[in-house]
């Protein structure tokens, strides 16, 4: 069965309302440079929208970007624009625009044509914004550029270059360069245009964010060291740790206009975050402790460091806007959250052991008495993780009385560069044996029952469903492969040149390592596939483009396989609107249940 969904098909009122799927997000929180106002994201309009509101929550209004879908925003620290990051119909490619926060003279800056564009900082008098552009072939550039007339200075050409910020004087530009979990910074003189390389000097290892304050560039990296710490480095030279931690990921951090504090955010290991605020000045660091979810995102610091914004969210709370006063940490909502009509759900944290003694973990949302019918969930990336955030296809799943498991396989994020990049390349192979482990583990602990155990992700997660009920046909009931790809070597063909070059230190090369992605690709062993399958797309997705769906549906419709395909004509890797994904959430817990 094939079905089309062009996003014209709507829920029934009342079921949409109270439908947890249908619970409005919102992210992505910018603070005015006065700190009483703020912009952010959400979708309570049916689609992601740009909203500005006081920081108490009152009077928000929704600024008119035009139909296509918000991905992030950005205030000025003049005040005088915001960036918006806008996604054509859903797809990858991304454009930046400005506006003004009254809503007039929004236009274009950046990402025309079939350029994809996103940006990084604006310089401290906001007259430029750092941006990265990469084109239809593959080349990328960093640019500095005005938000009034467009005007443009490039500060960086070559594969991967994205600029980051702008020193406070505007002479120089902090560029980013190299591909995931291999990355590096550069200080490139805006007027001449020379470079140099800032950080690292050398060593294995990533340096991926960073941010001018004075004479020193604070920066994430985990060169020398196993997790991701805050580095000072003098643009004289020189460097020191400036937080650091044994348990925990340093994954975000912001800095006030002022120079005077930073917002730390820490993922702790197993997926909960943690927030502290580091004086600049004396060194002191101490706990934001009643954060208000699990998880939390998009920190963004007022210009005199006095609030905090952030998103939280948690199993039972939709991404939600936050802020928090500095000075005492207490935490008000921007945005309130909805009441849910489901019970609260409570996921565990398991570890359990991989076939070569690798310790892995995994989040289990019980749904009574085990065993009983149980699916896994494989997330994308593979540098994405498994945290216990708001998921409405889990909320649903275990309402339904299907326990679901989401394991943080070799290759996630939050457990160290080494765990990150133990199934590089051929090492893959190991990530594979991984989803036998988790389903061992499952029924051998008696949360599975044999024979009701069913496996379903997204993108790389996608993948690694199609690799499950390929290489391990008599250990899955039932599948749900979305938005992943069934062929390495045609995703690579058919991907945006930039999401290719960045993902060669993962997979491998499409030319030199053929005889590998050939190995590693479900395509090529879908006629040990017997499990009923579901796979779903978005027409415009451009990541994973539509065709590694349509070759999987092909070759198991002609083999008379049990095959269904659902397909969002406007969505792209993304589900982005509200109605789609409450369709998407019913569809797939429909099939689970029915094969379960």
């Amino acid at each position: 069965m094939t079905t089309g969904l062009d996003g014209g098909i709507r829920p029934a009122a009342a079921h949409f309302a109270a439908d947890p799927a249908a619970a409005p997000a919102s992210w992505g929180p910018s603070l005015s440079p006065s700190g009483d106002t703020i912009a952010y994201v959400s979708d309570r309009s049916g689609e992601p929208r740009l909203w500005t509101s006081s920081v108490d929550g009152g009077n928000p209004v929704l600024i008119e970007t035009g139909p296509e879908p918000v991905e992030q925003v950005r205030w000025s620290p003049s005040g005088e624009w915001i960036a918006v990051l806008i996604a054509p119909g859903g797809s990858d490619r991304t454009e930046i625009w400005v506006i003004r926060p009254d809503g007039s003279d929004l236009h274009q800056i950046g990402g025309f044509g079939r350029t994809n564009g996103w940006f990084g900082h604006w310089s401290h008098d906001g007259a430029s914004l750092a941006v990265a552009e990469a084109d239809a072939i593959g080349w990328s550039a960093a640019h500095l550029i005005d938000p009034s007339t467009g005007r443009r200075v490039t500060v960086g050409e070559a594969d991967l270059r994205a600029a980051l910020d702008v020193s406070r004087d505007g002479s120089l530009a902090l560029v980013r360069c190299g591909p995931r979990s291999a990355r590096w910074l550069e200080v490139v003189q805006v007027e001449s245009g020379e470079a140099r390389r800032l950080y690292p000097g050398d060593g294995e290892g990533s340096t991926d964010l960073g941010r001018f304050s004075g004479d020193v560039v604070y920066v994430r990296t985990d060169v020398g060291r196993s997790l991701p710490a805050l580095v000072a480095v003098g643009l004289g030279g020189g460097s020191r740790v400036v937080a650091s931690r044994d348990d925990a990921e340093l994954e975000y951090f912001s800095l006030s206009e002022d120079g005077t504090l930073a917002a730390l955010l820490w993922n702790v290991f197993g997926g909960r975050s943690e927030v502290t605020l580091l004086d600049l000045v004396s060194g002191e660091q101490r706990n934001i402790t009643d954060l208000p979810g699990d998880v939390v995102s998009h920190l963004s610091l007022a210009g005199d460091a006095s609030t905090l914004a952030l998103t939280a969210e948690g199993p039972s709370l939709p991404p939600t806007i936050w802020t928090v006063e500095v000075a005492s940490g207490a935490a008000k909502p921007v945005t309130h959250p909805p009441l849910l009509p489901a019970a609260s759900i409570a996921p565990e944290l398991h570890r359990f052991t991989a076939h070569d003694g690798l310790s892995l973990s995994g989040w289990l949302y019980p749904a009574g008495s085990a065993p009983g019918p149980t699916v896994v969930h494989f997330h994308g990336g593979p540098e994405a993780q498994e945290r216990p955030v708001y998921n409405p296809l889990f909320r649903e799943l275990v309402s339904r009385g299907i326990s679901v498991f989401a394991p943080n396989v070799r290759g996630s994020s939050g457990f160290g560069r080494a765990f990150v990049n133990a199934d590089n390349l051929a090492r893959r192979h190991d990530g594979i044996e991984d989803v036998r482990s988790c389903a061992r583990y499952l029924l051998d602990a008696g949360i599975a029952e044999p024979g009701r155990l069913g496996v379903f992700g997204r993108s790389y997660g996608g993948y690694l469903t199609l690799v499950a009920l390929t290489w391990f046909p008599d250990l899955f009931a039932v599948g749900v492969d979305t938005c992943g790809m069934s062929d390495l070597q045609t995703f690579y063909e058919r991907t945006e040149p930039w999401v290719a070059a960045a993902a060669v230190s993962k997979y491998g090369h499409p030319e030199d390592d053929r005889d590998l992605l050939r190995n590693l690709s479900p395509i090529h062993r879908i006629d040990r596939l017997k499990a009923p399958l579901l796979v779903v797309h978005g027409t415009n997705d451009t990541n994973v483009p539509l065709y590694e769906a349509e070759q999987a549906v092909a070759a198991l419709e002609a083999r008379n396989a049990p095959v269904q395909y659902l397909r969002f004509e406007d969505e792209g890797h993304v589900l982005l609107k509200k109605p789609n994904r409450v369709v998407y959430v019913h569809m797939v817990s429909d099939f689970l249940s029915a094969h379960l």
